[in-house]
């Protein structure tokens, strides 16, 4: 399925190159991380299933805080959809094909920084490819992780993709709208599956159709952006030319 983390053939990759990939992706995460510090920015990976209402979610989000200085990054195997999307709602967005990788890496979200019209920005979402494994696995430099679980989804997929939910700070129930058409829905067995999976469970129930909840995920967003510590102005100089050619 992906030739960068072997998802697809065990045999593939070594434990010891896996290990190698896993490092130097660290390294580039903390550099896109002290990016976001310098300037003040909160950068949210949002994860999920493919359908889960990512994107609907951050149309939403844009429509909603349309006074805000809002951007997003896109991942997405093919096509320029959600970044179509996106801006259409009125979110700055570029968008990272990413071909046969399952996941975004922080060398991704770097290149693309270059290509988002970021300045004055200061809360980017990472729209990550759908896909409830490997994202998990490869840290973006984000300073909060947010997973999308659609209520058709059913309530086990904590117990079933642990490592996302014991990563997430919160987990956003999409969907909300259809729960009268699943009787068999118990919002209790999720509750118990986050608890088990999650360290801080933290749940909002939400329809980017309706609007439920979203007051309550836009209130979050708030409480994390205050939480930042001021931006330190620094800019790397030397970064200012990246041969993206290879």
């Amino acid at each position: 399925m992906c030739e960068t983390c072997g998802c697809g053939d065990p045999d593939l990759v070594s434990v010891e190159l896996h290990e190698s990939l896993l490092a130097s992706n660290d390294r580039m995460a903390q550099h896109n991380r002290e990016h976001f510090g310098e300037r003040g920015v909160l950068a949210i990976n949002l994860m999920g299933s493919p359908g889960s209402g990512k994107t609907a979610l951050l149309e939403a989000t844009a429509r909603a805080l349309a006074g805000h200085r809002l951007g997003a990054l896109s991942g997405d195997l093919a096509t320029d959809n959600d970044g179509e999307r996106l801006r259409a709602a009125g979110i700055p967005a570029a968008t990272i094909t990413t071909g046969s990788a399952c996941h975004l890496d922080a060398r991704l979200v770097h290149e693309a920084l270059h290509e988002l019209a970021w300045e004055g920005v200061d809360t980017l979402f990472v729209e990550n490819v759908g896909n409830l494994v490997c994202p998990a696995i490869y840290d973006l430099g984000q300073q909060a992780s947010v997973v999308a679980l659609s209520v058709t989804e059913g309530e086990d997929k904590p117990l079933k993709y642990p490592v996302i939910f014991r990563k997430a700070d919160l987990v956003l129930l999409t969907k909300c709208d259809l729960l009268p058409h699943l009787p068999g829905y118990r919002m209790e067995a999720l509750e118990a599956a986050l608890a088990a999976t999650m360290p801080v469970p933290r749940l909002v129930r939400c329809s980017a159709v309706t609007g439920e909840g979203l007051d309550e995920w836009y209130a979050w967003i708030a409480a994390r952006r205050a939480e930042l510590p001021p931006a330190t102005g620094k800019r790397h100089h030397h970064h200012h030319h990246h041969d993206h050619s290879g």
